[in-house]
């Protein structure tokens, strides 16, 4: 469904991606692991749009996607619950929503995708009218999270969806990523948690300074010794 190929990309002469290559199947969960700096988020942000690689291919199916606009990727399927949630805090809750919806793709679909949201997290029926930003940190989450689905999404790239956020919360977060992978929606997860986010993944990739070091499915990075020494502490 996605595939990256020997992506490059720079910030000024700063190189944060070096040849990376991956490979998401429809369907998957995918995880990406690496510590704080070795550009899995550089990685979410060219996929979505937000930076231009200076050289590589991004294929979203047969479409070479890099360095399209932000706008286009969304529209073309790609959505993203981006690190730090991004919600407009003086917005409602219903008001948030209703920006996920303006997409092209989405607007046949608003009410059936709104009604969605709502059964994953009812807690946000209950604040329609509330502002975003007077949310709790994992009501925020899951309205980043709302908000992104209103889009209508083939593929959701989640970046650290959990970080902030209390123990249960954090585990609520990656259960609802875990039934809606269930429910055929592709997913690429950049989260702290390894140990959970490898449990989810039916592939992973670990990121090191920029290049790929590891790959495998979930459950054999879970049982690499270098990843359990490098990740979990083991």
């Amino acid at each position: 469904m996605l595939r990256v190929e020997n992506l490059d990309v720079f910030y000024g002469d700063a190189q944060a991606l070096d040849a990376v290559s991956l490979d998401v199947e429809q369907g998957a969960t995918v995880a990406i692991v690496g510590a704080n700096g070795a550009g899995k988020t550089s990685l979410i942000r060219a996929i979505a749009g937000m930076l231009r690689p200076r050289s590589g291919r991004i294929l979203f199916g047969k479409t070479d996607i890099a360095g399209w606009p932000s706008f286009r990727v969304c529209n073309l399927g790609i959505g993203q619950v981006a690190e730090g949630r991004q919600i407009f805090p003086t917005l409602s809750v219903a008001e948030n929503l209703e920006m996920g919806a303006l997409l092209p793709r989405a607007r046949d679909r608003r009410r059936e995708n709104r009604k969605r949201a709502l059964a994953l997290f009812p807690v946000l029926a209950e604040r329609e009218r509330q502002a975003a930003g007077t949310l709790s940190g994992g009501e925020q989450q899951m309205l980043a999270i709302a908000r992104c689905l209103m889009g209508a999404p083939d593929l959701i790239m989640f970046d650290e969806p959990s970080l902030g956020l209390a123990p249960a919360i954090a585990r609520h977060v990656l259960d609802t990523i875990r039934d809606l992978n269930r429910e055929g929606l592709t997913c690429l997860l950049v989260e702290q948690n390894v140990a959970l986010s490898l449990k989810l993944a039916s592939r992973a990739y670990v990121l090191e300074n920029g290049r790929i070091t590891l790959t495998g499915s979930g459950a054999e990075l879970l049982a690499d010794d270098r990843v359990r020494s490098a990740y979990l502490g083991l």
